[in-house]
C-alpha cells in the first residue's frame, strides 16, 4: 500500500479572511474552489506541487455564511470546523491545521489504521462542480468530525467515482495553474509520534519526518516572499 501527500487544510474564520492571509503571508492569490453543501463549507485552492510531492495542493477552507443546510442530519462539519475551540485559535488568524493523503484503495487505507488500534472513520462520497465536470472523491471524516492527534494524523482522500478508469483526471493538480509556490518539506512532531509513525507506516506514507515533542504540522514553502514556515502549533 502507498499514499502520498494529497493537500494542506489551512482553516479561516471566513473565505475573504482566508484570500486576504494568503496574499499577504505567501504573496499570491489563490485560485477558484468550490461549495461543499453537506458541509456547509467552501473553499479557494492552489497549486504547491513539487517532484517530491507531485499531487500536493493548498486548500484555504471556512464555513459558508450563505449554506442553506437540511435541518435534520446535519452531519457534524469535517476537520473539527465545529470545535468551538479551533474556531477561537483562527479568529484573528487562518492556521493550518490538518492534512490530507491520497490513496488509490480507501477500504484498505482505512483497514491498515483500524489495525493500528485507529478509528479514521467511514468514507464519506463527497463532490463538487468544476468548470471541466463534476468532480467526485471520498473521504475518510469521523462521526464526530475529529481530525486526531491534534490534526497531525491525515485523513484519507480516494479521488473519483470506485469505477472512473481516469480517477486522477479533476484533480486540482491537473486543472489549477503553477501559482509559484511550492512544498519543501512536512515534519510532524507530537507526544505519540511513535504511533504516529507506526500509522504512516501501515499506510505507506512516506516523505514526512516525525519526531516526539507539542504536537505541530509544519509545512515549508517556498513562496514569492521567500521561505514561509505554516505550523498548526496543537491547533
Amino acid at each position: 500500500m502507498k499514499t502520498q501527500m494529497d493537500h494542506l487544510v489551512v482553516l479561516a474564520a471566513n473565505l475573504e479572511m482566508g484570500v486576504q492571509w494568503c496574499e499577504a503571508t505567501l504573496g499570491v492569490t489563490p485560485g477558484p474552489g468550490g461549495e461543499h453543501d453537506k458541509y456547509g463549507t467552501h473553499n479557494r485552492l492552489f497549486k504547491i506541487a513539487t517532484p517530491a510531492y507531485p499531487t500536493a495542493y493548498l486548500e484555504i477552507i471556512a464555513i459558508n455564511p450563505h449554506a442553506v443546510r437540511p435541518k435534520k442530519m446535519q452531519p457534524t462539519r469535517w476537520f473539527d470546523m465545529d470545535d468551538a475551540t479551533l474556531q477561537a485559535a483562527v479568529k484573528t488568524e487562518p492556521r493550518l491545521v490538518h492534512w490530507v493523503v491520497n490513496t488509490p484503495d480507501m477500504q484498505a487505507a482505512r483497514m491498515a489504521l483500524r489495525m493500528q488500534g485507529i478509528d479514521r472513520g467511514p468514507a464519506v462520497s463527497a463532490s463538487r462542480r468544476t468548470s471541466k465536470g463534476v468532480l467526485n472523491w471520498q473521504i475518510s471524516v469521523r462521526a464526530d468530525g475529529q481530525r486526531l492527534f491534534d490534526g497531525t494524523l491525515p485523513s484519507l482522500i480516494q479521488w473519483g467515482k470506485p469505477e472512473a478508469t481516469d480517477p486522477m483526471r479533476l484533480h486540482p493538480r491537473n486543472t489549477l495553474p503553477r501559482s509559484g509556490v511550492s512544498l519543501q518539506s512536512v515534519a510532524v512532531t507530537h507526544p505519540s509520534a511513535a504511533k504516529l509513525q507506526a500509522a504512516y507506516d501501515a499506510i505507506g506514507l512516506e516523505g514526512v519526518t516525525v519526531a516526539e515533542g507539542p504536537a505541530n504540522l509544519l509545512a515549508t514553502l517556498q513562496t514569492p516572499k521567500g521561505l514561509v514556515q505554516l505550523q498548526s502549533l496543537g491547533a
